[in-house]
C-alpha cells in the first residue's frame, strides 16, 4: 500500500486555488473554478481515506466507492454552495472543502434521505441540493446511520 503525503496534496490543492484567483483577477467578470472531474477525484481520495472506503474504477455509474460493511457510497465535493446528484444514492457523503481547507463533512448518511430533498432536475439530469439543507438533514441523523469517521480530513 503506498503512503500518501497528504501535506503535498495540500500543497497542490492551494497552488490550484491560488492559480484559480489569479486568472479571476487577470480575466475580470470570468470565474474559474475548480470543479467536474478535479474536484470530484479531490473528493474521492479524501473520503476514501477519512472512511476507510473502496474506491470503484473511476467513471462507475451509481456510486464511487464501497464501505467496509458493503455499503454502496456516493462522493461529491463542493467548494461551492451546493451539490447534484443523478440518481438516489445507497449512502452519500457530501464533502466542502472552502479556499484554504480544510474539508468538511456535510453530510454521511442514506442517500434516498437526499434525493427526497432535492430539487427538480436540472437541463442536464441533476437535481441539486443545498450544503445548508444537507447540514440540516445531516443532523437529524443517528450515529448508527452514519458510516464511522476513522481520520480527520487531511486537506
Amino acid at each position: 500500500m503506498t503512503v500518501t503525503d497528504w501535506t503535498e496534496v495540500t500543497n497542490h490543492l492551494d497552488a490550484l486555488y491560488a492559480a484559480s484567483e489569479g486568472l479571476e483577477t487577470i480575466f475580470a467578470g470570468r470565474k474559474f473554478t475548480l470543479d467536474g472531474h478535479l474536484v470530484g477525484s479531490i473528493g474521492e481520495v479524501v473520503a476514501a481515506y477519512m472512511f476507510g472506503l473502496e474506491l470503484m474504477p473511476a467513471s462507475t455509474l451509481g456510486h464511487d466507492a464501497m464501505a467496509p460493511d458493503g455499503r454502496r457510497v456516493e462522493i461529491k465535493l463542493t467548494q461551492g454552495k451546493s451539490v447534484a446528484l443523478r440518481h438516489a444514492p445507497e449512502h452519500l457523503i457530501a464533502l466542502h472543502r472552502p479556499k484554504g481547507g480544510p474539508v468538511r463533512v456535510v453530510y454521511n448518511g442514506p442517500g434516498g434521505v437526499v434525493w427526497d430533498a432535492c430539487g427538480k432536475p436540472q437541463k442536464n439530469g441533476q437535481r441539486p441540493i443545498s450544503l445548508t439543507r444537507l447540514r440540516a438533514l445531516n443532523a437529524a441523523l443517528t450515529d448508527a446511520a452514519r458510516l464511522p469517521l476513522l481520520r480527520e480530513p487531511p486537506v
